[in-house]
């Protein structure tokens, strides 16, 4: 088996699975040196464990993956590591309006994510990093964000386009955490709420009104802010009046993101349906922080499905003029 590639997909398997972050990016660095490399190293064991950036555990899977075997980890992994959930609706997706890259609090460069994306056959992926006030996610200050756009969009080629957008927070007041200017000249606006989680019912609701009523925004994200497993723990979802967030919503043309991490789950069961009646948009998400995290709207679209989403009425379905022209209106 080639090395390289052995490494890759057990970066991309600890990532979906939402492992430690660092092991992953291990073996991503691991296949960035060994891919560098000239062949007399590679073939060297000595010299190739001397290498800085391959350990103990990378080098014993290209050290297997030399010998002509699969290495045993891979195995291990593709073992334990969900696959894929199969779906009526999973083939519809078209694209991806939520990822982040290591601009912010992502793991890896906007070509990586890029790349990835395109391997799933993609048709369109929206790079949305942090907005400043996330400090803790190392949210882009207008000037990185100025810096950023053009570098996402030239990156589109290959049967793929990679939207210029960000996930900008939500102030207390319900504006937005970014310039209006600079607001405008992105491809899409994912609003989400990172703070202040526990606010009263009634200054909540008018938050996420007014958030969904500028017309910037295309994407109300993750909107209960809810964490239901995982390593960082559980947190109870957010309280606000769902059907008037949800009628503005439909109102002003924004789609309920339905977000596809496993953690999230969110909206809830409960709140989709609302969302339905009330005639809203709805976007299946990612909201990767990793390439292996692509993989993960499998999620969102059983839960689509099972609320009876119609397709249509999934932005993510659309082809990529459909869904430009609806982003801009």
């Amino acid at each position: 088996m080639d090395a390289v590639a052995a490494l890759l997909e057990i970066a991309g398997l600890l990532e979906r699975e939402r492992a430690s972050r660092y092991r992953a990016k291990a073996f991503r660095q691991a296949a960035a040196v060994l891919s560098g490399l000239p062949e007399q190293i590679v073939r060297d064991p000595s010299r190739l464990r001397e290498q800085k950036g391959i350990g103990s555990s990378t080098f014993e899977v290209i050290r297997q993956a030399q010998q002509g075997r699969v290495p045993d980890y891979l195995v291990e992994l593709r073992g334990v590591v969900e696959p894929e959930v199969a779906s009526a609706l999973r083939p519809l997706l078209r694209g991806d309006l939520h990822s982040h890259t290591d601009w912010s609090d992502g793991t890896t460069s906007i070509e990586t994510m890029v790349q990835a994306a395109r391997e799933l056959g993609h048709g369109y992926l929206a790079i949305t990093d942090h907005s400043p006030r996330l400090r803790v996610a190392r949210g882009l200050s207008a000037e990185r964000l100025r810096e950023q756009i053009p570098l996402v969009r030239a990156q589109s080629g290959s049967g793929l386009t990679v939207l210029a957008g960000i996930e900008v927070d939500i102030l207390d007041d319900g504006g937005l955490d970014q310039h209006p200017d600079l607001l405008a000249e992105l491809d899409v606006v994912v609003a989400s709420v990172h703070s202040k989680l526990r606010m009263d019912s009634a200054p909540m609701t008018r938050r996420m009104i007014a958030a969904v009523s500028d017309p910037h925004v295309n994407v109300l994200g993750h909107c209960t802010g809810r964490l239901v497993q995982g390593e960082r723990g559980t947190r109870p979802a957010s309280e606000f009046d769902a059907r008037v967030v949800f009628a503005a919503c439909a109102e002003n043309g924004v789609a309920v993101e339905i977000n596809s991490r496993p953690e999230r789950q969110d909206p809830p069961d409960d709140l989709i349906a609302i969302a339905l009646e009330e005639g809203c948009l709805f976007s299946i998400d990612s909201d990767a922080h990793a390439p292996g995290q692509l993989s993960l709207l499998d999620h969102g679209a059983v839960r689509a499905e099972a609320a009876g989403v119609p397709a249509d009425r999934i932005v993510t379905t659309w082809g990529t003029d459909r869904l430009r022209a609806w982003a801009k209106d």
